[in-house]
């Protein structure tokens, strides 16, 4: 059975309630919400599994970067809703091609500076479909033969003419 690397991350905030509410907000747009609460601490997630978790702390923090993967649309509806939860604008929804030509990110600041991320590395939709055609077409197509094989399948079928008779 596959296992992602990487179970969860703990992000460690001053601002405990202010933090919950931001992430509820921005990372809904691509299925987190929460999955379990106590008392100065929360998982976040999808599908049962809280692999984000937020949790107080009255040490000093230091910004860290996280990214989500989601598709082309999540990644501008992240970038939409966690505007109006109150970050900082790190770099809207768009190609980055220094990370390659189908790198599609948005970038935040949280509301303690820590550099949030939703990325898609797939090409647009369009592009997608594509793809899979000409995967498809080349799956149908017959495939070349060698010379080698094509002069073997020429003996085979003389030997099996031998001793029969044409109509």
């Amino acid at each position: 059975m596959f296992r992602p690397m990487l179970d969860h991350i703990s992000l460690r905030v001053r601002d405990f309630p202010r933090a919950l509410a931001f992430y509820k907000a921005a990372l809904a747009p691509i299925g987190y919400e929460v999955i379990m609460e106590f008392p100065d601490a929360a998982g976040l997630g999808e599908k049962g599994k809280p692999d984000l978790w937020i949790m107080k702390t009255e040490n000093p923090t230091h910004p860290t970067h996280l990214a989500f993967g989601a598709d082309r649309s999540s990644v501008d509806a992240f970038h939409g809703a966690a505007m109006a939860a109150g970050a900082t604008d790190n770099g809207g929804p768009g190609l980055r091609l220094d990370y390659h030509p189908n790198y599609y990110g948005a970038f935040v600041l949280d509301p303690e500076g820590n550099n949030i991320e939703v990325v898609c590395h797939e090409p647009p939709a369009p592009a997608r479909k594509a793809v899979s055609r000409a995967s498809a077409a080349r799956k149908k197509a017959p495939k070349a033969k060698s010379k080698k094989a094509a002069a073997r399948g020429g003996k085979r079928a003389a030997k099996g003419n031998k001793g029969k008779k044409r109509k």
